[in-house]
């Protein structure tokens, strides 16, 4: 168990939420956090505690698991918070739910944002049929 006092571990679960709300943090990097500086348990510790395998916190954590609401609102009761809904925010504004955070007013130096519909291709993505079906010099099939 961690060491940090109750006011400690609020000042984090604050914190990890508002990263997460904001977009700075995928849910699970905000569970790792919350269980890592919260808890300081390890997975297999922390997955008995939410009743699921070691693999399957594992990859919740690194966002390669796609688990149920069940599961997540187990996981986040344990820290106090609970599953709901929020209004996206408008390109370019911070959440409506946020406090206005002087460390969460810019985006990191050297940040680029990413776009689908740019036709970029992101990390663990892959191109659809018919841009891969399409020569990309000279003339169609």
């Amino acid at each position: 168990m961690s060491t940090n006092s109750g006011e400690q571990r609020r000042q984090l679960i604050d914190e990890i939420m508002l990263q997460h709300a904001a977009g700075d943090i995928t849910l699970g990097v905000a569970i790792r956090r919350l269980r890592l500086e919260v808890t300081g348990f390890d997975q297999e510790t922390f997955a008995k505690m939410c009743s699921m395998s070691t693999r399957a916190l594992y990859q919740l954590e690194t966002d390669k698991a796609n688990p149920t609401l069940n599961t997540l609102d187990a996981i986040l009761r344990k820290f106090g918070l609970r599953l709901g809904l929020m209004k996206a925010p408008a390109p370019g504004q911070t959440s409506m739910a946020l406090a206005p955070q002087p460390h969460m007013a810019e985006p990191a130096p050297g940040y680029k944002a990413s776009s689908k519909a740019s036709g970029g291709v992101t990390r663990g993505s892959k191109p659809n049929r018919a841009t891969r079906d399409k020569p990309t010099t000279g003339k169609g099939r």
